[in-house]
């Protein structure tokens, strides 16, 4: 069955499941936060087929998320590291954990808590506005369109609707 493609989508959650594409690429970089940087550490920890972490991998390195580095020429043998926009989505897996960890555990607690160098605390994501501080919820914030909306979209009844509110 064809996937449909989200890539041209005016929406940057859509264009994000479309390079993110199923529920391996998400642990694919969640491991190469944890410092996974080879294919066989890749397929170990994660127990993914082979070709499915091969074409995991190809993609996070076209799209710009990985980079390969040779550590061995014979056989050719390459590290995966994340790049800046790979590091970029730290805080998208942070904030899934969190989130995970609030509505999907066990009642044991976290499985994996993340330690703050800077302060030595364990601490968990949050959502906070960039201008005030203050904390960001769904009772407390509205979409807007952006400047990178189609003009011609913007027009629709719909649209005008949905984003006025």
């Amino acid at each position: 069955m064809k996937r449909t493609s989200f890539a041209q989508w005016p929406c940057s959650i859509a264009r994000t499941m479309d390079l993110l594409g199923d529920w391996w690429t998400p642990l694919v970089l969640r491991e190469a936060f944890y410092g996974v940087r080879r294919f066989d550490e890749f397929q170990q920890s994660l127990g993914i087929a082979r070709t499915t972490l091969a074409g995991r991998l190809r993609r996070l390195v076209d799209e710009g998320l990985l980079e390969k580095r040779l550590y061995q020429e014979e056989p050719a043998r390459y590290d995966y590291v994340l790049t800046e926009m790979g590091r970029d989505f730290f805080g998208v897996l942070a904030a899934m954990s969190r989130w995970g960890d609030r509505w999907l555990g066990d009642g044991e607690g976290p499985p994996v808590v993340l330690h703050h160098d800077r302060c030595g605390q364990e601490s968990h994501a949050e959502v906070t506005c960039a201008a005030c501080g203050e904390a960001m919820t769904a009772e407390n914030t509205r979409p807007r369109l952006g400047p990178g909306f189609p003009s011609k979209l913007a027009q629709r009844p719909d649209i005008q609707e949905r984003f006025t509110r």
